[in-house]
């Protein structure tokens, strides 16, 4: 299955703390706006393949650039009593502090705030804010601060999104680089339905002997899902959208546009047996699509990240408490609930350090990825009480995207990664040339035109001469040779819409574009064409030059399934692990299975913990049974 890529645009590289008054949440005393707090639709994009918006990278508690927030958004923490966050009894009164919650929003609305959303429990507020209510609220003694409603981001992109095409090394904003697989021997392979990640986790022996993780449930907060894919077989326990996204309301119509939680959601749950037939599938992948870690898991969705990819602190907020209220202790009928959080941002807020408190002590456990910048960890990952996860490849190591630092605690697969995306809605794959030898690695442009053509390849030049290192740049080039045949095009000095475009005009059918250095081509197409655009890599595109005149075929279609890297992969892959053994160990609290998940991890990188690795790769099968 490592034959077949995809090479896209970069889902914005998509935190949180836990509303206790949102959704009708019993044991709550003040409920949110109608409405959800701070509206998606009016939220700035992120910068592509990065985890932030606005900024280069992910940096510790006061090094790094404020990330982007939503305009006149803030979330107001008032003073607290020294009572425990989170541990309260269904319908119980607590002491939240100075004011009381009813007091609390008094305070907000007569400084001329409007509330979006009150969190009873943590003593926290959303809140929307003119310039002279947020002055008079920092001027009040009884609130402790006021901080930014901060924007959070999906934290995967399909694989081979690694620049923008103009040429070696050159990537686009936020220096996010994917890591291909095959650059050390595979540890782990692919077999049937098993993907490398289900065999580096041991999932078919742990299914053997009835690991499976039911009776735990795994709370999603993510893009949404979609609950039609046959992976799930309608089995999603619950469904809730917390952005103000029009029409999202249901998870078996539209709602995950940029395919990432269907796909985080596939690596726990897919369902074994499910297949969708060879239309929908990748070149290589098992009849039956994948099947994920922990299938037999009571599966949540919590739609906390928009169309774009992005969310806000607040809204992410509601979802979280939506997960965590699922508890028995909160009146739900869940025993146990994982929340995972394949999210981040750069800055930190007091607010989600308080809503993980909350979660953690009600007794639910928080996992969320480390990041994508390969830089210091991101939040919520960095929080307290939540478990940081880190990325690896199928060789066992550390993807050079993983996010660093002493807050990691576990990595995961993360690199090339195979999952379910929304039907149809995924793109693969395939090319050939006669008298050469099957290619490698065929990458499927994100946008491109789907459907097959075979005809004559042809060089496409560069321009002037139509000769040189054949990358066909410059605006209006054009090359009467193309028409009607395939152009085979060199990455190189201009982007790939610029080389995609003069072939189009110049009549093409077809393209493969090849990398310049060694290795399959990443990178993104941000126009669409209406002919197949695939990707190669330089030694077979360079064998094909060799075979000129030739015949080729290219072909681009839909698909139910597509390979995504990132932490927000290798987080799914811990949390369906950490479901499959509190299922086993149902006495565990979240601190105890974090100390289990921690000692039998498998250590990998430098002996014990460390700061690529932490305490190394999750290993649930140990943990259940010492082996």
């Amino acid at each position: 299955m490592k034959n077949a890529r995809s090479f896209s645009v970069a889902l914005l590289p998509i935190g949180l703390a836990l509303s206790l008054a949102a959704c009708g949440q019993p044991g709550t005393t003040a409920q949110p706006a109608a409405a959800p707090a701070s509206p998606v639709a009016a939220l700035p994009a992120a910068s592509p393949e990065t985890g932030i918006a606005g900024q280069p990278g992910t940096s510790a508690p006061g090094t790094s650039t404020p990330d982007a927030s939503v305009p006149g958004a803030y979330l107001v923490g008032f003073r607290q009593s020294t009572g425990t966050l989170g541990t309260q009894a269904v319908g119980e009164t607590q002491s939240v502090g100075t004011l009381s919650v009813e007091a609390q929003a008094l305070a907000v609305q007569a400084a001329g705030g409007v509330i979006t959303s009150q969190y009873a429990e943590l003593s926290a507020l959303a809140v929307q804010l003119t310039p002279e209510a947020l002055a008079r609220l920092k001027a009040d003694p009884n609130v402790e601060y006021v901080e930014p409603d901060y924007l959070r981001h999906a934290l995967g992109f399909r694989s081979g999104s690694t620049g923008t095409g103009t040429g070696a090394g050159v990537q686009s904003s936020g220096g996010l680089s994917a890591q291909a697989l095959g650059t050390q021997a595979a540890r782990w392979t692919a077999s049937g339905e098993t993907t490398w990640g289900d065999a580096a986790l041991r999932v078919p022996t742990m299914r053997s002997a009835g690991y499976t993780g039911s009776g735990v449930a795994v709370c999603v907060g993510d893009t949404g899902i979609d609950g039609n894919h046959p992976e799930f077989q309608n089995r999603l326990k619950g469904y809730q959208n917390f952005t103000s996204d029009a029409n999202r309301t249901s998870a078996y119509s539209l709602n995950d546009v940029s395919h990432h939680g269907t796909h985080v959601s596939g690596t726990i749950f897919a369902q074994y047996g499910a297949g969708t037939g060879a239309g929908g599938l990748q070149g290589g992948e098992d009849p039956n699509g994948v099947g994920g870690v922990a299938a037999g898991v009571n599966l949540y969705m919590a739609r906390v990240l928009g169309d774009s990819g992005s969310g806000s602190s607040s809204q992410i907020i509601n979802g979280v408490n939506w997960c965590a209220g699922k508890l028995k202790s909160k009146g739900g009928t869940e025993a146990h609930v994982v929340v995972s959080l394949s999210l981040g941002g750069g800055s930190a807020s007091q607010t989600e350090q308080r809503a993980y408190t909350a979660a953690y002590n009600a007794g639910a456990l928080v996992v969320a990825a480390t990041g994508n910048d390969g830089a210091a960890v991101s939040y919520p990952a960095a929080y307290t009480n939540v478990l940081a996860v880190g990325a690896v490849d199928d060789s066992g190591t550390v993807a050079s995207f993983s996010n660093f630092g002493s807050k990691v605690s576990l990595v995961g697969p993360g690199v090339h990664v195979l999952s379910s995306v929304p039907l149809g809605q995924g793109s693969a794959a395939s090319a050939s040339a006669v008298n050469v030898a099957a290619y490698t690695d065929v990458s499927g442009a994100d946008k491109s035109g789907k459907g097959t053509f075979t005809g004559s390849v042809v060089a496409a030049g560069d321009g002037t001469g139509m000769a040189g290192a054949n990358q066909f740049c410059g605006t209006g080039t054009r090359n009467a040779a193309l028409s009607g045949n395939i152009a085979l095009i060199s990455r190189g000095t201009c982007t790939f819409e610029e080389k995609v475009a003069n072939a189009a005009a110049s009549g093409a059918r077809g393209v493969m574009l090849y990398n310049n250095v060694a290795g399959p081509l990443g990178g993104s197409l941000t126009n669409a064409y209406s002919i197949p655009v695939v990707g190669l890599t330089q030694t077979d595109g360079q064998a094909t030059r060799a075979k000129l005149p030739t015949t080729g075929t290219v072909t681009v279609k839909a698909a139910d399934y597509e390979y995504f890297d990132g932490t927000s992969m290798a987080t799914p892959h811990v949390s369906a692990a950490a479901a499959v053994i509190w299922a086993a160990k149902p006495t565990l609290t979240p601190a105890s299975l974090t100390t289990l998940l921690q000692n039998t991890a498998t250590d990998l990188g430098a002996a014990g913990k460390d700061n690529s690795y932490g305490y190394g790769l999750v290993n649930p099968y140990k943990a259940i049974t010492g082996n």
